[in-house]
């Protein structure tokens, strides 16, 4: 089911008919998904529903099997520089640099992507105090938390300023304080910046707390996308997570259950 999805002038993601197997697996069937500028897109499905096979494809890592899109107004085929040079990415398991404090590694980023000088240390300064670490800049990255740590990392994709930010699974391995110190970062960057957020996540109550709009894969296949609220009416349940359990399987059956007892 497709819901009406909320439009602006353009789109900084658009897919038609996006496909992509692995030999005799289908990780990606028919995806076809508009995301319009300032938003914060949930991209939510289990593991193996082809979440980060979506992404690597939109930021340029891995080619499609078939059919077309166009992220920040560039073609995937023809132009993934340019792609690269408009978005950031956070993946699920990013490296880090733990000797390093944290304005040294978010230098070394800022290398990496052809930035230096005076423009970069501002860069960095501003999004130091925006995460509210700028007390703690200079300490070396080994004495940061979970939350700490994961805040540096999401500083490291905003530094060149990219129209669009991916975040796989952004929560993975933080306890539920770390989890809403994210949740918190996401929403005052997304306000501060403007910068469009594409966050693939199966975690449902993360989600609602944070996306305006969402879609919700299955088996490789989008099954619902709109806001939330749209969401949770169309599948006639109380909250988005029995909307999620309803089209991806899951509910337990607790007149069995009980009959074990």
């Amino acid at each position: 089911m497709v819901l009406k999805m909320m439009t602006r002038n353009g789109s900084v993601i658009r897919t038609e008919g996006l496909n992509k197997s692995f030999s005799s697996v289908q990780a990606v069937r028919n995806l076809n998904l508009e995301v319009a500028p300032g938003s914060r897109f949930g991209f939510l499905g289990p593991n193996g529903a082809g979440k980060t096979t979506t992404v690597r494809i939109l930021s340029g890592l891995l080619k499609q099997t078939s059919g077309n899109a166009t992220v920040c107004g560039f073609d995937i085929n023809t132009q993934r520089d340019d792609i690269k040079a408009a978005t950031g990415l956070l993946p699920e398991s990013p490296g880090l640099y733990s000797k390093l404090s944290a304005v040294e590694f978010l230098e070394f980023i800022g290398a990496l992507n052809g930035r230096n000088g005076e423009s970069l240390n501002k860069r960095i300064d501003s999004l130091l105090s925006i995460l509210g670490l700028e007390g703690r800049q200079n300490d070396l990255l080994e004495s940061y938390s979970s939350g700490m740590k994961q805040k540096v990392l999401v500083a490291s994709t905003l530094l060149h300023e990219p129209k669009l930010v991916f975040l796989d699974e952004p929560t993975s391995r933080l306890d539920p304080a770390a989890s809403a110190l994210v949740k918190d970062l996401i929403l005052i960057l997304a306000e501060e910046t403007e910068t469009s957020f594409f966050i693939c996540t199966h975690q449902t109550s993360f989600a609602e707390d944070v996306c305006d709009v969402m879609g919700i894969l299955n088996a490789g296949e989008l099954v619902v996308h709109g806001s939330p609220s749209e969401i949770i009416a169309s599948m006639n349940v109380n909250d988005l997570e029995d909307a999620y359990l309803k089209i991806v399987g899951g509910h337990v059956d607790r007149k069995t259950l009980l009959a074990w007892r």
